[in-house]
Parts: structure tokens; sequence; C-alpha cells
């Protein structure tokens, strides 16, 4: 099947890196997978922080004229050549779909979400011209593959008859991170003589973009929670860049010489989260983390906050340890148990991996993103 794929809030080829981008382009990946044809339908971004209603306007105004353009050259092409569905992936109240709910319209064919989110606290706020087309695009929609459990609960209700909503749990090509654990011994080595890195210390690493907002937030209660640590041989491996940058490293600043912020590329990742030890990011109001999936597939215990679907990813006592969100206190002593107990590190680092290989691996995402298109493509009482 032809499928026209639209990320709002990002998409795929944007030159930023992100969880989001990093989402959208594993779901293109398993739609691939499962032997259907991508093709990305638009780069426009409809996301919109500030709330400002005249900017959400104009957003919609060219959203429309886009949506228009795009019917018209659909419907110019031969049935062959049309697309047999539409796939959005990541809709809400700032980031709504003003495309896929009129060319599905239009052209008779499935509009189908991945992560759709609803917050109705935000009908009547700053973002209630978005809100108000996220809900109409999520009432029409055909199917949603949940990615985070979090937004069940307000999402479905929306779906009455007309849809359903199967969940998803997010995943990566967990390949690479599978293979650099095999050498784990090797990468430790090669890290730590590329970064003068000293040896027979645990590292913790931190992998997440600099930048003001949550992930700032995550950064300053990663300082005050290792802070409270420093009677313990460790050191940090922070391996991110972004505009936040100079307040990240002030926010580390009381941790000292015990902090090297690496300026690893994403070809790095796999070894340098195989050469580590575990695996700390505070989680405020993260989604789900696709760095804790990657973590995991290299053999890495984990401690994360407990926020949002951060639990649908990390399993509590299991491939890691959730502390409450915002608690440093907690954050530092489950990563105490984890440094004083290195049994555990080990045990927790192979559940994670199985974690992976089963429920967040490419394979097993796009089996299920196949079987249910496949359904869907079959209509109702078929």
């Amino acid at each position: 099947m032809r499928i026209a794929f639209y990320a709002p809030m990002k998409p795929p080829n944007h030159p930023t890196p992100s969880g989001d981008r990093r989402m959208a382009r594993m779901l293109i990946a398993a739609l691939r997978k499962a032997g259907h044809r991508v093709e990305l339908a638009s780069r426009f971004r409809s996301y919109h922080g500030n709330g400002d209603p005249a900017g959400q306007r104009r957003l919609k105004a060219l959203g429309n004229r886009l949506a228009d353009r795009l019917v018209g050259k659909y419907q110019g092409l031969p049935a062959s050549r049309r697309p047999g569905a539409w796939f959005t992936y990541h809709l809400y109240h700032k980031a709504p779909d003003w495309l896929g709910p009129a060319v599905s319209g239009a052209l008779g064919i499935p509009y189908v979400l991945a992560e759709a989110s609803h917050a109705p606290k935000q009908e009547n706020g700053p973002w209630a011209i978005g809100y108000a087309a996220s809900e109409k695009a999520i009432r029409g929609a055909n199917l949603v593959f949940g990615l985070n459990p979090a937004d069940r609960e307000c999402v479905k209700p929306l779906l009455g008859g007309g849809g359903r909503i199967v969940a998803l749990k997010p995943f990566i090509d967990a390949a690479p991170y599978l293979a650099a654990a095999a050498g784990r011994a090797r990468h430790h080595r090669e890290i730590a003589g590329r970064f003068g890195l000293e040896d027979g210390v645990p590292w913790l690493l931190a992998v997440a973009m600099m930048r003001q907002g949550d992930k700032l937030e995550s950064y300053r209660l990663l300082g005050r929670a290792l802070g409270g640590l420093l009677d313990r041989p460790w050191r940090l491996l922070v391996a991110g860049a972004g505009p936040a940058r100079g307040q990240v490293e002030a926010a580390l600043e009381g941790l000292g010489g015990r902090v090297s912020r690496l300026d690893a590329t994403a070809g790095d990742l796999p070894a340098l989260y195989a050469a580590s030890d575990i695996f700390v990011w505070p989680a405020v109001n993260e989604a789900f983390g696709m760095a804790f999936i990657e973590a995991q597939a290299a053999g890495l215990a984990v401690v994360a906050g407990n926020a949002g679907g951060v639990p649908a990813v990390v399993g509590d006592g299991e491939s890691g340890i959730l502390a409450a969100v915002g608690d440093a206190q907690a954050f530092a002593s489950a990563v105490a148990r984890l440094l004083d107990d290195g049994a555990l590190r080990e045990r927790m680092g192979r559940a994670a991996q199985k974690r992976v290989r089963t429920e967040h691996d490419l394979g097993p995402a796009a089996r299920l993103i196949g079987e249910t298109l496949k359904e869907l493509a079959k209509g109702p009482g078929t």
C-alpha cells in the first residue's frame, strides 16, 4: 500500500535531532519493513509554541491551502499512484493536523494516527484553535496507534464506534546496540582512550539535548541528585548539545571534575552506551524517552524519573529503578543502590536487553503495524 506520512510536530527530515524526529523515522522504517511504500506528504510544521491565536489562525490558513493542493495533486494521479492511507505521527493541541483529515476525506482513504494526545483542560486555553482541530482529527480517525499509555484515557472516548486504538510500544532498531553490548570491554577501553577517561570507576551516562524547559530542568535535577553522592566513586558522561549548553554546565558545576561532556555523534552512541555502567535521566515531563530504549538495548540498567510513558519502556525493579518525578533525593538513592550493587546492575542490564528484544525492537513493531493495517484495509465485517 502507498502511505502518505506526515508529522506536524517535526518532519522526519528536520535538521535538528530529537526523540520526536527519531520516532517519526522509526515509524517510516516499520511501515516499509511491513511492505508499504511510504512517501512524505509534507514538511509543513503546524507546531505553535506560544499559544498566540493569530499565529494559530495563520497556520490553519496555510494548512488549509496546502491540503487543497495535496488533494488536487493526488486526484490528478492514476489510482495506482495515489496513497491508500494517510498516516500522521504526533498530533496534539500545539501541533494539530490541518492536512490529513481533508486529504483522507477527499480521497476516501483511511486516516491513521500514531501518538495522538488530547488534553481537555486546553479546550478554552491559549491553544483552543489547535485543540479543536486535534479533537476533530482524532474523532475522524479510523485507527490510532497509542505509543504512550498515558494518552489512552482521553483519546479512546473520542473514537466512538468508527475507530479503534491499538497499543504500540515505542521502538528502535536494536541491532546496533545489541551488537555493541557484545563488545562491552573493548568499547570501554576505546572510549576511555579517546576521551581521556579514568578506568576503575562506574560510568554514569546521560544522553539528551541541551535546551530550555524540561530538558534543562532534568539536567538541574540530575546535578542536585548526584551532588549528594560525592562520597562514592563515579564519573558522569554527558552526550548532548544545544542552545542551553552553558546553563547545563552551570547545573552540573557542583559535581566538580566528575563530569565529562563528550562530543559524540549518533554513530558513537551504541559504543558509548555499551561502555557505560548506568543510564541516568530524571525525565521531567518526558513522553517516554527513546534514549531509555537505546540504553537498555545496550545492556544498561536505568535510573529514571517516573514520568509520562517512561514506565512503559523501563520496567521498575526489572530493567531499572524509577524515582518520583522531581525528587532529587529519591533519584540519588536509586543511583546509589545500583552503584553499590554490581550484581544488581548486571541482572537489570540482562533484563533490559531481553525487554527491548521482545517489546521495543523494529521487527515486532513492524509486524504489529503491518497486521493492523492489513485488517484496516479489509474494512469492517471481513
